[in-house]
């Protein structure tokens, strides 16, 4: 499958929006799998499966993990729809407004050849720190079905590009640690990762 990235366009308005949503909201998994692995809530679990076996026996301890189970999700799910809903009423609302107003920024999508389907998306905005100038890369999705074709290598190095050739420092991002193949493609692409956030990259 061929893919072309170019820039964004109002009238990929609604499957960018659509991508977004999904790419976001896919995350709900992962965070809810971390949440449930990590040693306070195992313990908790742990506990609530002891109280429901000594109160009701086997039944009650299922209900009980089932229930805080089904709560961690729902906390889980509830905290991206939120993400999303407020991101749809701010910067995604208009894109262009606020990916592209300024020379330095910019807002690129992927799309098939032919068919013009759009399947990734990603934005970086210019950032200044003192005399310093850099970027910040944003909004970085990549259709599960496009997934693992170098798309988001080509992507992200198109960010890198854009702003070498606007003499900025370095690319600067923020991700979350349930991202795995996130994070790895970043450090692929040169970005060191630290406990708060993946480091700069020099472009």
């Amino acid at each position: 499958m061929q893919l072309t990235i170019r820039r964004y366009q109002d009238p990929d308005k609604e499957t960018v929006l659509s991508l977004f949503s999904q790419g976001i909201e896919e995350h709900t998994w992962p965070s809810f799998k971390n949440a449930m692995g990590s040693p306070l809530y195992l313990c908790f679990s742990l506990g609530l499966g002891f109280t429901g076996y000594l109160l009701a026996s086997g039944l009650g301890a299922l209900v009980l993990v089932s229930g805080w189970a089904g709560l961690v999700y729902y906390c889980c799910h509830k905290l991206y729809t939120v993400y999303v809903r407020n991101r749809l009423q701010t910067d995604m609302q208009d894109i262009a407004a606020s990916f592209m107003a300024q020379p330095d920024d910019c807002f690129w999508v992927a799309e098939t050849v032919g068919k013009g389907k759009v399947v990734g998306m990603v934005a970086v905005v210019a950032k200044k720190n003192g005399a310093e100038r850099y970027g910040e890369l944003f909004r970085m999705i990549i259709s599960p079905a496009i997934r693992r074709t170098g798309l988001g290598s080509r992507m992200v190095q198109t960010v890198l590009d854009f702003c070498k050739q606007r003499g900025m420092s370095k690319v600067t991002l923020d991700t979350s640690s349930t991202q795995t193949a996130a994070i790895a493609l970043y450090q692929k692409m040169g970005f060191k990762h630290s406990s708060v956030e993946l480091e700069p990259i020099k472009v």
